[in-house]
């Protein structure tokens, strides 16, 4: 990570001062062919930012050839149409414009696109140099896009540079020109003597190397001699001390369970606006963005923390450790994977667990979080539509396009697929009598997969967990993962010694009375009452209710959300309602008998009197003794 100015100039040197242990995966570090012709050019940019509230970030593209060898007379320049971590084509090429090109001098060259995201350069034999110009606008601060304004800007490489086809293996400079006396941080490596100059060895590099060019905060700590970065842009309700201490502690805890540092340096780029949020990963950086006033209360932060430890969680799982398809790259199409409930979902089970290893939240919190993340997926009818493996093939049609029917169609695989991992995770250690767990899955494909630049495939996945359980998983796997079925939690608890129950109640010989069930999500948009989505298998979804109906009236008497829910709760299972609704421009009145439901939230509670090996596996599992009755 390298944050420079021209006044700065001691920090240009900052990321040549450690020195990786790992390597990085070579894929990564040397490229692959793809296409690539017989000679290699030299590549560089200038990204520069003139007039910051314009929104138009300028580039300019320059692709050399040799002493020896000219560029070909057609040269192909192409935008990708979407960055790794967030699996759909978004078109970045939408936002180019002003394209043009020349021979390195006055002389302008022809081009003309030949598809959405390539401009084909008619150099015609003969060309040394070619200079592309052109301008992106840059208005969506998202984790995965661009966004220039008056105040900072932010970008990803994939977003914004262009690529000579057939040379996605070759090595590449970038320098930032910033505006004014901002300042840039990247987790590119700095190229000496040159000032706010970087350099990556090749395209999945520089494409996974986000820039932050502003007047950002920086917050910075050593892991293992390892220098780490916060770079904070935005004002917000932090305690930096506090911040620093809890960051060195997931970075801590999470190589110490992997069991090195496999980079040079690693940079937390963290946006803090008004509204918002995510992140995504890279390898030695990450981009957060998080409201500004949620590091108070506690639980608040406790998620953003939760999510610091999730992205950097990736930097082995998924940046180094890679399913079957994901890197190298195609960057001009979707690169289908049935493995990002472990690439996602793994790491989701993984980010909590880490706080409580971490000591950053007590084993009840961790369970607490659990029980509520389990509530989340049971009440999505869903889960029962499509399995894991489906669920990631279909991320690029499915996940980031949700609609008002995606609760009855799809299931996420970051949730699901979390809860799997744990299950899958309590399995090998009850198999393997505590010996073994989802932390050796993980550093066997790191030592065997990654570190030898082999990606793995399902059966890669499902063998090494065999390989920790000492036993088959095909069923465990053909029930949760290849197939629909609903989990079976109290199977897996029970090895370390906890019950989930679903009455809400400390005895579940008590179950609470059934209570009137309509099934349909409500919501309050102004002073309209809307039906947000109905739930298949329900009484509304049954009977005619419709997403997006306008609820005018409850039994001919206008209502708002909490007055109807108020009266929901008057009545009985069995008994009808009229609701007066306006779908579309038209008057209806739908009437609904309603069905009944045992509403009573999830609950994990420990056994009375666990076995030794209960106890003795749940202290394993999460570093704390089991609690008392």
């Amino acid at each position: 990570m390298l944050v420079s100015c021209r006044s700065f100039a001691f920090a240009v040197a900052l990321v040549f001062f450690s020195v990786a242990t790992v390597p990085l995966p070579p894929a990564f570090a040397q490229g692959t062919s793809r296409g690539a012709v017989s000679f290699s050019p030299e590549i560089s940019y200038t990204v520069s930012m003139p007039e910051p509230y314009t929104h138009l970030l300028h580039v300019e593209m320059r692709v050399r050839g040799t002493e020896r060898a000219s560029l070909p007379a057609q040269l192909d320049l192409v935008m990708p149409v979407w960055t790794p971590g967030s699996y759909l084509v978004r078109e970045f090429e939408r936002h180019v414009q002003d394209f043009a090109v020349n021979n390195g001098g006055d002389k302008s060259l022809v081009w003309r696109k030949t598809n959405k995201n390539t401009w084909r350069v008619e150099t015609g034999g003969g060309v040394r140099e070619v200079r592309a110009t052109y301008r992106v606008y840059a208005n969506e601060l998202t984790v995965r896009t661009n966004e220039l304004t008056d105040r900072h800007a932010f970008w990803n490489n994939a977003a914004l540079l262009m690529y000579p086809e057939g040379h996605l293996s070759a090595p590449a400079t970038l320098k930032v020109a910033p505006f004014g006396n901002w300042k840039v941080a990247t987790g590119l490596p700095a190229v000496s003597g040159r000032d706010d100059t970087f350099r990556a060895e090749s395209f999945d590099i520089l494409y996974d190397s986000p820039v932050e060019v502003g007047t950002f905060k920086t917050i910075s700590f050593e892991v293992r001699n390892v220098p780490h970065h916060i770079v904070i842009d935005g004002e917000g309700n932090y305690d930096t001390e506090r911040l620093k201490r809890d960051f060195q502690k997931i970075v801590e805890t999470s190589v110490q369970m992997m069991g090195d540092v496999p980079y040079r340096d690693y940079t937390f780029i963290t946006h803090l606006r008004a509204t918002g949020g995510g992140g995504l990963e890279h390898l030695n950086s990450t981009a957060l963005i998080v409201q500004r006033f949620n590091f108070r209360p506690e639980a608040s932060y406790r998620s953003f923390l939760a999510l610091v430890a999730h992205e950097f969680f990736h930097l082995w799982n998924v940046k180094r450790i890679r399913p079957d398809t994901l890197g190298p790259f195609n960057y001009t199409g979707e690169n289908y994977t049935r493995l990002l409930w472990v690439a996602e979902g793994v790491t989701n089970y993984y980010e909590n667990l880490l706080l409580r290893r971490a000591g950053l939240i007590t084993d009840k919190e961790y369970l607490d979080i659990l029980t509520r993340e389990i509530q989340n997926v049971q009440n999505v009818p869903g889960r029962r539509a499509l399995s894991l493996e489906e669920a990631s093939f279909d991320a690029w049609i499915k996940y980031y396009r949700p609609d008002e029917n995606s609760v009855n169609s799809q299931i996420s695989y970051y949730d699901k697929g979390g809860l799997v991992g744990m299950l899958l995770d309590l399995e090998i250690r009850r198999r393997s009598a505590g010996q073994k767990s989802l932390d050796d899955v993980m550093r066997y494909l790191y030592n065997e997969h990654a570190k030898k630049g082999r990606n793995y495939t399902p059966e890669d996945f499902q063998r090494a967990s065999e390989q920790m359980a000492g036993a088959s998983l095909d069923q465990f796997f053909g029930r949760y993962v290849r197939g629909r079925e609903e989990l079976d939690y109290n199977t897996a608890f029970n090895a370390v010694g906890l019950l989930l129950n679903t009455t809400g109640v400390s005895d579940p010989s008590k179950p609470p009375a059934p209570k009137a069930y309509l099934g349909a999500n409500l919501r309050q948009d102004g002073d309209r009452l809307l039906v947000a989505n109905v739930l298949a298998g329900t009484p509304a979804y049954d009977q005619g209710l419709n997403a997006f109906d306008q609820i005018v009236a409850l039994d001919g008497i206008r209502v708002t959300l909490p007055n109807f829910n108020a009266r929901l709760e008057e009545k009985r299972p069995g008994e009808e309602i009229r609701l007066t609704v306006f779908r579309l421009d038209d008057l209806r009145t739908v009437t609904i008998k309603l069905g009944a439901r045992a509403e009573g939230d999830y609950r994990l509670q420990p056994v009375k009197n666990p076995t030794p090996e209960q106890s003795r596996l749940y202290e394993g599992w999460l570093a704390a003794p089991f609690p008392k009755q």
